[in-house]
């Protein structure tokens, strides 16, 4: 008699939700941001310091010794490493990542001025993957090992393990010289740019801004001038996301449930595309986070093919003037955004496989 009151006493205990487990996982993830926010701040700021202060490598060789030594001393770079880490660090979090040496400019203008852009193709590119990666992925998978299957690969493999700059270089060379498509430098012809300025309270955005002018024709233009770049970028992540499909797809029209549907009559492009398919997405928006990450960083190569005047494109330039100031503000805010997305991506993921717990 004990045994069964214990046995319907335990019984009756409530189960525990799983929502706390969901909770505490994004809790928990959010939390892990800082300390990786804080390992990249680190790193980017002694590495920057190895090549010594940034006022003797941007402008030392044009200035007299004296002037640059007071110019040093004013800048506080002959203080001690740690001392100048500290107060860098009371910078960020008062959100002032400095001056720029080259042209003067705060970096947190810079990074609002040009951020936008560098977003902008962003998310042009994401389209361009999605759309190209996963229903070829879809396709490949359905003709497994067949002619279809093996093209589909090989233009995977080429997609992602063509450099971005050749790429880009060659659809400048095909679609903007030979074809005379489509232009091959610049976010908007000149005409359509000083109308977007002339807005009051441009977003930075110009495909946003070129429907608050309400011209279709600078709509046009706009999106003419990101085909490229977008493509260029979106093919290599679209390669990723076709292989992923694919691999995820073979193993999910293995299943029982798809042999189910079969013998109940369900046709096969049903199967594909209505059961098949999505248990296959989870994967793709768990490596989301990652190909952010490798977009920005051809980001930076695409934008200078194709001039298009994002943070990558300033880089670049900052670079070539060695203006580590400008370099450590823009590299700091491209990895906060990484660390920012794959919380995102992760949060996503948790939500959708119930198994994504801690």
């Amino acid at each position: 008699m004990t045994l069964d009151i214990a046995a319907v006493s335990t019984s009756a205990k409530p189960r525990r939700s799983s929502g706390g487990g969901l909770g505490r996982y994004i809790l928990w993830r959010a939390v892990l941001i800082i300390p990786t926010v804080f390992i990249l701040v680190t790193m980017v700021f002694l590495l920057m310091r190895t090549i010594g202060d940034p006022i003797t490598a941007s402008i030392g060789d044009r200035l007299p010794p004296d002037e640059l030594a007071r110019r040093i001393h004013e800048a506080g770079y002959d203080r001690p490493i740690l001392v100048q880490y500290v107060e860098y660090l009371g910078q960020i979090l008062r959100g002032d990542f400095g001056t720029t040496i080259s042209d003067n400019r705060a970096v947190t203008e810079v990074l609002l001025t040009f951020g936008s852009a560098t977003l902008e193709l962003a998310f042009y590119t994401l389209i361009v993957a999605f759309i190209v990666g996963i229903p070829l992925g879809m396709l490949a998978a359905y003709y497994r090992d067949r002619g279809p299957d093996a093209v589909l690969r090989v233009f995977a493999i080429f997609t992602y393990a063509t450099p971005v700059f050749f790429s880009g270089l060659l659809m400048k060379l095909v679609f903007g010289i030979w074809l005379g498509w489509l232009p091959v430098s610049g976010r908007a012809s000149i005409g359509t740019e000083l109308q977007l300025q002339m807005l009051s309270n441009p977003s930075g955005f110009y495909l946003i801004d070129a429907f608050r002018t309400g011209d279709m024709a600078n709509v046009a233009d706009v999106l003419a001038h990101a085909i490229l770049p977008a493509l260029t970028l979106g093919l290599m992540t679209a390669g990723v996301f076709l292989r992923l499909v694919r691999t995820n797809m073979i193993g999910t029209l293995g299943r029982e449930y798809i042999d189910s549907g079969r013998s109940r009559g369900v046709g096969e492009f049903r199967l594909v595309t209505k059961h098949a398919y999505r248990p296959a997405l989870i994967p793709i928006i768990t490596v989301i986070g990652m190909q952010i990450a490798l977009l920005l960083g051809g980001a930076v190569l695409t934008e200078t093919t194709f001039e298009w005047k994002g943070l990558g494109f300033q880089l670049a330039y900052y670079l070539s003037a060695r203006d580590f100031i400008a370099v450590q503000g823009i590299v700091v805010l491209l990895a906060v955004i990484v660390a920012l997305s794959n919380f995102i991506v992760d949060v996503l993921a948790a939500l959708i496989d119930p198994r994504v717990r801690y």
